[in-house]
């Protein structure tokens, strides 16, 4: 692991440490998803169809946001390195193709005899509509010991 510089540890973090980030999602993106996992459902690539639909119009999969909320904890809080344990989340609102999502994580318990954290999650589009909500628990990235560049677990 020389010269990957991991996120924050178990210790590191305290309650209320927050990070989010901002995306758009694209038709591109829709396609990939759907190109990779195969789930055809007609609301994310039938115009027709969505309109149709109690959404009036194509609407992105869910878990795509729910990505998103991973992207934030593998990159910045607590960042690299971090095992996603256990994931809850509710979708609240539809995301539709060119919706600015940001999504938050924020630190609402430190479990340091657990080695893990507790995280709130929230997605929110462009307008502030909550559109994902939920919470997840994490392994933040070992403690490095010193000259190995090899993680140490928790004690």
């Amino acid at each position: 692991m020389t010269g990957l510089a991991l996120g924050k540890t178990v210790d590191e973090l305290a309650v209320g440490d927050r990070a989010a980030i901002t995306k758009i999602v694209t038709d591109a993106d829709i396609h990939l998803y759907v190109g990779m996992t195969g789930d055809l459902n007609p609301l994310y690539v039938d115009e027709s169809y969505g309109a149709a639909s109690r959404y009036r119009g194509r609407i992105a999969p869910g878990i795509l946001t729910a990505g998103l909320v991973v992207a934030v904890l593998s990159t910045k809080m607590p960042g690299p390195g971090t095992i996603l344990e256990h994931q809850e989340f509710r979708f609240t609102a539809p995301v539709r193709p060119g919706d600015a999502i940001t999504a938050f994580v924020e630190v609402v318990e430190v479990l340091p005899s657990r080695g893990r954290a507790r995280l709130r999650t929230v997605c929110k589009n462009q307008d502030g509509v909550s559109v994902l909500e939920g919470e997840m628990i994490v392994l933040p990235p070992p403690r490095v010991a010193a000259g190995t560049g090899r993680g140490m677990e928790p004690q």
